[in-house]
């Protein structure tokens, strides 16, 4: 393995494209890769780790913008506690606004189910309620 690598290379390396990369460079979620005196950029072997571990986190269901809070962390602490505290709150976070959501589609499916009756009676007794 070489200690530093072109996009293309840590493109394939990492199962991103090089667009992708570009992209998250520009969402400070990659540092920018080094540039040599021929223009190209070179990155650091890290930056595998860095794009795996990304890629970790939007399996998740974290967003970029999440990913952009905690990324970091997973590099500056070793224990990798800090992170992990950050990522949980996260998903507590979603759990929260899922079951919210689905507290909202359950009074909506109920709200449906008076209706639809409603209109059922309407149709077979002339009567509406």
């Amino acid at each position: 393995m070489n200690s530093v690598m072109r996009i293309g290379e840590l493109a394939a390396r990492a199962g991103v494209t090089p667009r992708t990369i570009r992209y998250y460079e520009s969402l400070g979620l990659l540092p920018p890769g080094e540039r040599e005196g021929n223009g190209h950029h070179h990155y650091a072997e890290v930056m595998v780790t860095r794009l795996q571990k990304i890629d970790q986190l939007k399996r998740l269901g974290l967003s970029l913008e999440e990913i952009g809070e905690v990324i970091d962390l997973y590099f500056s602490d070793p224990s990798g506690i800090q992170p992990k505290r950050t990522v949980l709150g996260m998903l507590r976070r979603h759990l929260a606004e899922t079951d919210a959501k689905l507290g909202e589609l359950q009074q909506f499916r109920a709200d449906l189910l008076s209706h639809i009756a409603r209109f059922e009676r309407f149709l077979e007794t002339g009567e509406l309620s």
